[in-house]
């Protein structure tokens, strides 16, 4: 019950009390000559059973009261034990509990190279798993330092995998400055008695580079293995003596059972270990450093203290040698008493068994990407080659995490505020996620936003696994239907995000580009391009998701909406900013990308309506393929698809006729800078600071900003194949004066205002110039979809797109050839990488332009 109801039933009670005490009022205002004697005495008799009545309905409409309260205090007790809504799960069954998602496909997914944001990680898709990794010394500026963490800085010439199935296959290459670590990891379930999800091994070949004979240098690894649940590790008894075998650690869980985790080598290789007592293991390879030191210091030698703490539940082990050499580090698991058994196991995942094993994958790895991905005899190897890398980065940059997003709650609401959650925020739910990420070095977690064009990639390699990535996040869902767009989970995604980055909002939306990948696996059943079995798991899916799916479009059509109907606008820009060039509007996923001048709720966004159309469109096509239109009985899909994509009213909304082109809708003025000023901070110190400065009155209306926005009535292909618009689309695209380069289309035209200005003094430009492969993705997806259907622009729409897809293969192929890797976006004017390195989350879409394979936006 409310406030406001609770204030009302009160007001009830009140009322009742006084209208009784009234009625016992009026007897006493009798003459005395009616309460005494004769006449009088039978009135007394008559007064008095009135008077006594009334008394009585007076008590019991007190006794009701006294009832009412009780049970109303109950009520708001047990409502005030409810968590706030914003922290609540939807309620429906998750998807993960769908029995797709159980048996064989959990189990061949337990282990794997879930740890992104460190250079080699195994972990269990459990949230207290084993954990394993592998630490080294390299060389920066003739001092050693510690790799770890996937980091920009260390400016390694060159890693990340070269091949990965997703499942129980990846080899990865690690260039240092001299030499290059080699990891590969392989999963078996074969004969014999094996815990949960199988056997593991990880080897590593580390080679020189570049170096001759007697100029051979010393190679110091650190591999490690930690249970995140504090279970104690038991040091194996030969970790100091290594003759080429010994078993490193030990312990016992209640998912794997009994197991042991050994090393093996043919190589001369020196062993030292350390033991440590944590809970955490962010911070481990500065525990290690600091061992490292103490015995620097003490004996003047770089080796681990060979010592462990009590209970220790860390093992940290040094493998040093000569370069070059090979080392081998199986783990099996479900042992039942010592057993030759377990040495057989041990031989198959070490040795020249395990070449044969790891050579057997790699063969399966090429055949499987040959099948996938249809790439013509056009490219040539080196192309097929990034097309590889791209498809292994994104598959093997799938992590796992656990734990509990923060939720920011107005300071109107901190009352309701736990003491464990911080002063402006509560605790999600705790939640475990499966996903892939942007950036192993600088975005290892989930992003909505981004994940939807993963998908598109990942579904034609598994389908499974995007089946099982998307569940997860929709099973993220609360009750009113949002997704927290970024997912900080855990420890060590938290210690990689500065603190003013991690908080939530729940007003706050991200582009639906899950509708993306679930659309285009409807539009392959349509196409048959699943087996039955495989087209029943898909609808079985989606079955269970449509009635989250649905919440999801219902929160966005509810809580995004702009004043006029079919107009909708990304919420959480700032209108009170003083130091921004043009209020970012983060929660659209472009950023910076210049909106409105003065942010308002008038303001139409032109790229959020077609996102809508998408969803709209998508869950018609869902209803219909399940056979239940009528299923969605808030929100009939069809007409809202048909109403958002009816081409008159867009025009009337969002076209300009003299730009010819599409634009948002809001108080704008052009007249903005940003000027250095003068500011006398609060402890009186004087600084200059560069703030924004407004010398036009902003004014309704379309915002003259031609960029990737502009496009997406073409990208979602609203614009008839007979209309002239779409030929001034065309014509926007393919002039060299305004998006068009030899590298892609650039983020914003030349001719902006905004065209490549910082938004602050801190900020430099983002979406306001560089080219971005997802963007760019569309655009061409839409190109090719306009160069084959009927209509007057159809060569036109053909030869702009094969020139754009030249030119985009050609400049990511180059750029990773010169430097080694695909980048998060790139210069538009030289076409060289920037940003993030390694940033093979959409980036990698271009193995989907080698293959020509587009969805339906």
């Amino acid at each position: 019950m409310t406030g406001a109801s609770r204030r009302s039933a009160h007001g009830r009670i009140k009322s009742s009390s006084s209208s009784s005490s009234s009625s016992g009022g009026d007897s006493l205002r009798y003459p005395p000559s009616i309460r005494r004697g004769g006449k009088g005495k039978e009135l007394v008799s008559i007064g008095a059973f009135k008077s006594n009545l009334k008394i009585l309905v007076g008590l019991m409409l007190l006794g009701i009261a006294i009832i009412y309260f009780v049970i109303n205090r109950i009520v708001v007790s047990h409502e005030s034990q409810k968590p706030p809504r914003v922290i609540t799960p939807f309620p429906a069954p998750k998807l993960m509990d769908l029995s797709m998602f159980q048996g064989e496909h959990k189990e061949s997914l337990y282990w794997g190279t879930y740890r992104p944001h460190v250079y080699f990680g195994v972990r269990a898709r459990t949230p207290q798993s084993l954990v394993a990794g592998l630490m080294w010394l390299g060389v920066k500026d003739e001092m050693y330092v510690m790799r770890h963490f996937c980091e920009n800085s260390d400016d390694l010439s060159s890693f990340g995998w070269r091949e990965h199935n997703g499942r129980d296959f990846g080899r990865q290459e690690l260039v240092e400055n001299d030499m290059i670590l080699e990891t590969s990891f392989v999963k078996s379930k074969g004969d014999g008695s094996s815990g949960y999800g199988g056997d593991w091994s990880v080897r590593i070949d580390v080679k020189n580079k570049g170096l001759s004979g007697d100029a051979k240098r010393s190679a110091h690894l650190f591999f490690y293995l930690a249970d995140e649940g504090g279970s104690v590790l038991n040091l194996g008894r030969d970790a100091l003596d290594f003759q080429g075998s010994s078993r490193l650690v030990s312990g016992s869980r209640e998912d794997v059972g009994d197991w042991q985790i050994h090393l093996r080598s043919e190589n001369q290789l020196e062993t030292h270990y350390s033991g440590f007592k944590t809970p955490h293991i962010y911070n481990l390879s500065d525990l290690v450093q600091r061992n490292l030191a103490l015995q620097a210091r003490k004996f003047g030698r770089l080796q681990l203290s060979d010592t462990s703490e009590d209970s220790s539940n860390i093992y940290v082990f040094q493998i040093s040698g000569k370069l070059p050499f090979t080392i081998d580090i199986p783990f099996v698991s479900g042992i039942r008493g010592e057993s030759s058994n377990v040495e057989k196991r041990l031989i198959s995942l070490t040795g020249l068994p395990l070449s044969d094993l790891l050579r057997k994958k790699h063969r399966e790895f090429d055949a499987k990407f040959t099948e996938c991905f249809n790439i013509s005899e056009e490219h040539d190897s080196e192309t097929v080659r990034v097309g590889k890398t791209a498809m292994a980065n994104m598959i093997g940059g799938i992590g796992y995490f656990y734990g509990q997003s923060k939720i920011y709650v107005p300071k109107s609401s901190q009352a309701s505020i736990s003491p464990e959650s911080g002063d402006n925020h509560l605790l999600y739910w705790p939640a475990e996620l499966y996903t892939a990420v942007p950036s192993r070095p600088f975005f290892p977690r989930g992003f909505l936003w981004d994940e939807g064009f993963h998908q598109l990639l990942i579904w034609r390699w598994d389908f499974r696994i995007t089946l099982d990535i998307v569940g997860r996040w929709l099973d993220l869902l609360n009750i009113d239907g949002w997704i927290p767009r970024e997912q900080i989970l855990g420890a060590e995604a938290l210690s990689k995000v500065p603190e003013e980055f991690v908080v939530q909002y729940p007003s706050n939306g991200n582009p639906p580009t899950l509708f993306l990948v679930i659309r285009d696996l409807i539009d392959g059943i349509k196409t048959e391009k699943f087996i039955a079995s495989e087209k029943d798991e898909i609808l079985s899916f989606l079955e269970r998701a449509s009635v989250r799916l649905d919440a999801w479009f219902q929160w966005f059509n509810t809580s995004q909406t702009g004043k006029e109907r079919g107009s909708y606008f990304w919420h959480g820009r700032d209108n009170t900013t003083t130091r921004e060039l043009n209020p970012k509007t983060l929660s659209s996923g472009l950023d910076d990308y210049p909106r409105a001048s003065h942010p308002s709720e008038d303001e139409r966004h032109v790229d959020l309506r077609c996102w809508m159309y998408l969803a709209a469109d998508c869950m018609h096509s869902i209803a219909e393929l399940l056979g239940k239109e009528d299923k969605f009985s808030k929100e009939d899909y069809n007409s809202t698809a048909k109403l958002l994509s009816n081409f008159e009213l867009l025009n009337q909304m969002h076209y300009d006729k003299d730009h010819g082109a599409y634009f948002d809708y809001g108080n704008h003025t052009e007249k903005v800078k940003l000027i250095w000023k003068e500011v006398i901070s609060e402890n009186g110190h004087l600084s200059r600071q560069l703030v924004r400065k407004t010398s036009g009155k902003p004014k309704l209306r379309l915002v003259p900003q031609v960029g990737y926005v502009s496009f997406f009535p073409f990208m979602s292909r609203i614009i008839p194949a007979e209309s002239p618009i779409l030929e001034k689309q065309l014509d926007l695209i393919s002039n060299r004066s305004i998006l068009w380069s030899d590298y892609g289309l650039v983020s914003l035209a030349k001719t902006s205002s905004m065209y490549m200005k910082r938004n602050t003094e801190h900020d430099a430009p983002y979406w306001r110039g560089p080219i971005w492969m997802n963007m760019n993705y569309m655009i061409l997806s839409s190109l090719h979809h306009y160069s084959t259907v009927d209509g007057p622009y159809r060569e036109k729409a053909r030869g702009i797109y094969k020139e754009l897809r030249s030119n985009l293969i050609r400049n990511v192929v180059r750029n990773y050839y010169e430097t080694g890797y695909i980048w998060e976006q790139y210069d538009q004017d030289k076409g060289t990488g920037k940003g993030t390195r390694l940033f093979t989350g959409w980036s990698a879409l271009t193995l989907l332009i080698m293959s020509e394979e587009y969805p339906i936006f």
